[in-house]
């Protein structure tokens, strides 16, 4: 249904309700690098939340509902949101609506001026992805841009871990992780090694955990298991293996990595240092990406249905619903592929 156009709200009558200049108004809400105190920062958002202000894009947009999906995403150079991407398109087009995509960084602070920015282009739906811890001060102010936009008509879904009273899509990234950790204990290893990413990803925390419960539950007693943080892309992962290998030759039988992009990496540097995978060392990965049968040995991993989640975020982003109603949550788990880089401890 088309909305009803509503009255324009100006900067200037923002400015004066939260009693500053109009400059300064114009900082805070245009993401000006000029700093802005705490305090006036406060009344100007208070006061453009107050009065429901959108930026100028707002009016240059049409002042109907559009055919637009919007995903804010925070990384889309990763093969795993390829997917999902790809996915959300196809499903899009069977109701003549089309995906545009944004991407923040991770960065809380940016992810917040983004979603705002798009909320202005009044799309049909939103669609955010976050696996970044956010601080309360962000995840508080991006509720309240949410629950605006679903005020006025939007429909909001979140893949990802992020507490917020909206419909999401979760990967039971945990539980999925333990399926990892229980085949490699139940196929004989005893020393592992984790490549856990970082510490500000959820998906990678999950996964450890799962890691470890599987290990431990196996069998592997913890002070056989060291768990190593790296940045999260192939670079990461190849140059925490090859300080491994360096530091603790012989010391481990299998490596764990909480996705496919790190396994890569460290088999290149398993290669590198001229050891055997799975004779030596077994790798494993997380994901299923296309690269996972593509590399040498083939990267026995946990498969995550990315196909079937883009679908089901369009599915129920179109879906109506109540704005200020308890979130619908979904979740998907991961299944277990065996493939040549593990085997036998």
């Amino acid at each position: 249904m088309p909305h009803p156009a509503r009255p324009t709200v100006t900067l200037r009558e923002v400015a004066a309700a939260a009693g500053v200049s109009v400059a300064t108004a114009s900082r805070v809400l245009g993401g000006s690098a000029r700093t802005v105190s705490a305090e006036n920062a406060r009344k100007v958002l208070e006061a453009a939340s107050g009065l429901r202000y959108t930026a100028d894009v707002a009016a240059r947009a049409m002042r109907r509902e559009s055919d637009a999906i919007a995903l804010v995403a925070d990384d889309l150079t990763t093969p795993s949101i390829a997917q999902v991407v790809a996915a959300m398109e196809r499903q899009a087009r069977t109701v003549d609506a089309f995906v545009t995509v944004s991407a923040t960084g991770g960065d809380p602070g940016r992810q917040l001026e983004t979603v705002r920015t798009v909320c202005a282009f009044r799309p049909r739906a939103l669609v955010i992805t976050s696996s970044w811890r956010a601080t309360t001060a962000y995840g508080t102010r991006l509720a309240e841009e949410l629950r605006a936009y679903e005020r006025r008509g939007g429909r909001v879904v979140i893949y990802g871990d992020m507490e917020a009273p909206f419909d999401a899509i979760d990967v039971d990234d945990r539980d999925s992780g333990r399926l990892m950790g229980e085949h490699l204990a139940a196929t004989g290893h005893r020393r592992i090694a984790v490549l856990a990413g970082t510490r500000e990803r959820t998906f990678a925390v999950a996964r450890t955990a799962g890691f470890l419960e599987g290990l431990i539950g196996g069998g592997v007693h913890p002070h056989d298991i060291r768990v190593l943080d790296c940045p999260v892309s192939r670079a990461g992962g190849y140059a925490a293996t090859a300080r491994l290998l360096e530091e603790n030759a012989g010391e481990f039988d299998a490596l764990m990595a909480v996705n496919d992009t790190i396994a890569v990496g460290a088999l290149s540097a398993c290669r590198a240092a001229g050891v055997d995978v799975p004779g030596r060392l077994s790798v494993t990965g997380f994901d299923d990406i296309p690269l996972a049968v593509d590399v040498t040995p083939r990267l026995t991993t946990v498969a995550l249905p990315f196909a079937e989640i883009g679908e089901r975020c369009i599915r129920l982003a179109l879906t109506s619903g109540q704005p200020g109603r308890p979130g619908v949550r979904q979740t998907v788990s991961g299944r277990l592929v065996v493939r040549r880089s593990s085997g036998g401890a």
